[in-house]
């Protein structure tokens, strides 16, 4: 019999939040950060993967 998959449930790191955390972003080699698309970070190894103005438009619309 063919071993069970191998099922992993992040949930955002953020305090307070209970979402899904989809979105990983590796720290060092033995740790993850996760977080959901609302709370990720804006900065990542030096690179701007998120702006901060992202989804105030649509709050404000």
């Amino acid at each position: 019999m063919p071993p069970r998959p191998v099922r992993f449930e992040h949930r955002c790191e953020y305090p307070d939040c209970k979402q899904w955390g989809g979105l990983g972003f590796e720290r060092d080699k033995s740790k993850t950060d996760w977080f959901c698309m609302e709370h990720r970070p804006e900065i990542y190894r030096g690179i701007q993967v998120r702006w901060a103005a992202e989804g105030k438009e649509e709050a404000a619309g």
